[in-house]
């Protein structure tokens, strides 16, 4: 009973939140007693996932407040879009996005945020002046506007967790943020990229480039989603997700896939532009943000396609049954790792650093970015990308010899995953998890827990396990590690935040925690 015992413990878990699906083309789910689901009404069910597990544990000390963006990411932004103990439905607004409220908060309105400094080569040109983006479709036109969504989210240490979900269009998006040297830059992506990665969607027009009869070419990306043009639903004609629908004749074009991999990608761009934009501003009353970072692992799962993006080293990694059975003659489950893990350690990692940076004889320093930094790719980390926020700092914060900046890219890994019916689940995970498990052992810990307690929650029992690991390697008991308070834990594991998604239409519920 060591795990009822760590939950007993200072470190039991405070917040909560859980989701299944309402509707399955077999018909409902079941639930068993002590768990909720969200009312709804029923609808066919369009997704290739059933349920959410998600679980994280806190190990930093930090603020809970952030000030940055006049605080309105923390007053006003945040708690609208936090749900730290169930899914709550949310209707999008017609009106004023986040997105505008926050642009609206800094100096000169768009030009401040929505249109910040930002390069050429990585945002399209109506992403450079105001003009242009009047002309494109607003931010309030997302790509789920006009419906309500089922959102959740929370902090644990310097890590944020985010969860979106609308069944009637088959999509679930899914985040990760894994920030360090503060949580400004978690925060402001909790706070702002869900809704540009909605307007960047909206940007394409997908349904005059997508021909439902045409046969995909060589460069589709890891197979391809049957859809069928919905007609009928003249009041999401905005919606490009909304007119791509499952259907057994028709294929999507792989353009359709670069389209959704090229949205979150200037999502993205957009979104570091702004901060950093914004940590210009602030700098001089917080020279502080220029070390603020984030690493960030995005899961979008639309229909069959899982879409991810990553910077950093969280992780997404697949199971999926092996065509070769066991000695026992059962399928065997194997991991497949679809992001990439953005380090120094990465020898790939390391070449392209040492290649970008000839001039320079010491771009790694022990092991590190410059001696700062392990992640060779991340969001914020401002004093690491330019000379004027590495000068905001004093004495040995200071990174000397900075020579050819940047040296943390942005640019993020992008894959697409065409779910199968040999596919289980996606563990999606910051990198505290791997610090004590493999991909495998993942995999095999929580395969073999679903078929155990198929109505459990395999993320929070995946943490129970760390714990149990990390415990045993400090020499200490379990309740004596969880009692040790929040900053000093970081000793013995880092903040971890794990996601379950349970792939399929198998007939099970599940519940999804936050552990603070």
């Amino acid at each position: 009973m060591q795990q009822q015992r760590m939950m007993n413990s200072e470190g039991e878990l405070k917040v909560s939140f859980g989701y299944q699906c309402n509707g399955h083309r077999d018909g409902s789910c079941e639930v068993p007693d002590g768990y909720n689901i969200v009312p709804g009404i029923k609808i066919q069910k369009t997704s290739s996932f059933s349920c959410l597990s998600g679980a994280a544990l806190s190990a930093n000390a930090t603020l809970a407040n952030t000030n940055i963006c006049n605080g309105l990411i923390g007053a006003e932004i945040l708690p609208s879009l936090d749900s730290p103990n169930s899914f709550r439905r949310v209707p999008s607004s017609p009106t004023l996005s986040r997105l505008d409220m926050l642009s609206s908060s800094l100096q000169s309105s768009l030009s401040n945020l929505s249109c910040s400094p930002s390069s050429p080569s990585d945002l399209p040109e109506y992403d450079t002046c105001v003009s242009k983006l009047m002309i494109a479709p607003c931010r309030s036109e997302g790509i789920l506007n006009g419906m309500e969504v089922q959102v959740a989210g929370g902090a644990a240490g310097e890590d944020r967790v985010q969860a979106v979900c609308s069944e009637e269009h088959g999509l679930l998006f899914c985040a990760i943020y894994d920030g360090f040297n503060g949580r400004d830059a978690a925060d402001f992506l909790a706070g702002t990229l869900y809704e540009s990665v909605m307007f960047y969607s909206n940007l394409f027009e997908w349904e005059s480039k997508i021909d439902a009869t045409r046969a995909p070419d060589d460069s589709d990306f890891g197979g391809h989603l049957q859809y069928i043009f919905e007609d009928e639903r003249k009041d999401s004609a905005a919606n490009s997700f909304a007119k791509a629908s499952l259907h057994p004749e028709r294929e999507i074009s792989s353009s359709f896939q670069h389209a959704v991999l090229d949205s979150l990608q200037r999502a993205l761009n957009q979104a570091e532009n702004d901060f950093l934009h914004m940590v210009e501003q602030e700098m001089e009353d917080r020279p502080d943000l220029v070390s603020v970072g984030s690493c960030v692992l995005l899961v979008l799962l639309h229909g069959n396609n899982l879409y991810t993006l990553n910077l950093g080293d969280s992780r997404a990694v697949l199971a999926t049954y092996d065509e070769v059975n066991d000695l026992s003659g059962h399928k065997r489950l194997k991991a497949i790792q679809l992001t990439e893990s953005h380090t120094v350690e990465n020898e790939d990692e390391k070449t392209r650093l040492l290649s970008e940076h000839p001039d320079d004889p010491m771009p790694i320093v022990a092991g590190k970015v410059k001696g700062k930094l392990k992640v060779t790719r991340a969001f914020g980390v401002g004093y690491l990308k330019k000379k004027n926020l590495n000068d905001a700092l004093m004495g040995i914060l200071r990174v000397r010899n900075l020579i050819s900046p940047p040296y943390v890219s942005t640019q993020p890994s992008l894959n697409v995953h065409r779910i199968t019916k040999s596919d289980h689940f996606v563990i999606v995970a910051s990198d505290g998890l791997f610090d004590f498990f493999t991909n495998e052992e993942t995999v095999d810990l929580v395969g073999c827990y679903i078929v155990s307690n198929p109505s459990g929650d395999p993320a929070k029992f995946l943490l129970e396990h760390l714990v149990e690991r990390a415990a045993e390697c400090a020499g200490f008991s379990l309740e004596e590690l969880m009692n040790v308070p929040a900053g000093r834990r970081r000793k013995y594991h880092d903040d971890v935040t794990v996601i379950v998604i349970i792939l399929g239409t198998n007939k099970r519920a599940s519940k999804a925690s936050t552990c603070v």
